[in-house]
């Protein structure tokens, strides 16, 4: 059975779960999943984990995220992006020295009032179902991080979509929990036109890379789709490894402990043939199992 991670580049008007839903049939496999979720409008890295690989999706690094966005000004909606209801339109008078000479007060750690059309649970109801009962609550504004804000002025192989006079396209590389639709809006209210997303696209999630992910047309295609997969111990590349002997492997494998010289951290455990067992733990010179990969 296929085992490991396949990083898709999701095509927009698609849900990270109509991903998963067609590769299961496509592999013949239930234990699909993926991690980080992207909108239906957006594009770009998916991690999926298939088999095995599954019991990781929760130990993928969800911390930085990089992504390029489209944002036109002149136009705010209820949602912060282009497919909302328009709500109100104005003329745009900026120039690019005055959108560039704003983006550093948009970098670095900020403050955001989560949308209303969001996943944010408020009284254990997700603020979009409220949303589109018509209802608005109050919201508390949340920190994020945005490291790095660049205007791709440039650079239009990189945007998602067309330059126009009243859009500009953005790379940010930001935290968990930053939603770029209201930087977009935040920054056009700041520039007083308003301004909502246009476009979407992720480039980096999971410490993986747009570099390293496969069209969902290409990975239908394929001959052999399994052998695009990597290998799950991918995902803990900066963790060292360490090689068992196979008294340990056996012990391991059975949710065993045992003393070790190793200095303490996370390690990645092989057996004597190399093959990765687990995810392990050295806390006052004990190994421990975090997370278990071998076949059961």
């Amino acid at each position: 059975m296929p085992n490991g991670i396949l990083i898709v580049d999701k095509p927009q008007e698609w849900t990270s779960m109509d991903v998963c839903a067609k590769l299961r049939g496509l592999f013949q496999e239930k234990r699909i999943g993926h991690a980080g979720t992207l909108d239906p409008m957006a594009t770009g890295v998916l991690p999926i984990f298939v088999g095995r690989a599954t019991r990781a999706a929760s130990l993928a690094p969800d911390n930085d995220k990089e992504y390029i966005a489209t944002l036109k000004l002149g136009v705010v909606t209820n949602t912060q992006d282009i497919w909302g209801e328009i709500l109100e339109e104005k003329a745009v008078s900026v120039n690019q020295d005055h959108f560039t000479a704003l983006l550093p007060q948009f970098t670095g750690e900020i403050q955001q009032l989560p949308p209303m059309y969001s996943a944010v649970k408020i009284k254990g109801k997700k603020l979009y179902e409220l949303a589109r009962k018509g209802m608005e609550v109050e919201r508390e504004p949340r920190p994020v991080v945005i490291h790095e804000l660049e205007l791709l002025a440039d650079e239009p192989a990189r945007c998602p979509a067309p330059a126009t006079s009243d859009s500009y396209c953005l790379r940010v590389l930001c935290s968990k929990g930053t939603y770029i639709r209201t930087l977009c809006h935040d920054i056009g209210q700041a520039l007083g036109c308003g301004g909502c997303m246009a476009s979407l696209r992720r480039t980096r999630a999971c410490g993986f890379s747009l570099s390293q992910a496969h069209t969902l047309e290409e990975v239908l295609r394929h001959p052999d789709p399994a052998s695009l997969l990597l290998p799950v111990d991918k995902l803990f590349g900066d963790r060292p490894a360490l090689k068992l002997s196979e008294k340990q492997a056996v012990r391991l494998s059975h949710g065993g402990t045992f003393s070790t010289p190793a200095a303490p951290g996370e390690y990645r455990a092989y057996s004597p043939t190399e093959e990765f067992l687990a995810l392990c733990q050295v806390e006052e010179g004990t190994l421990s199992t975090i997370k278990s990969f071998f076949e059961v």
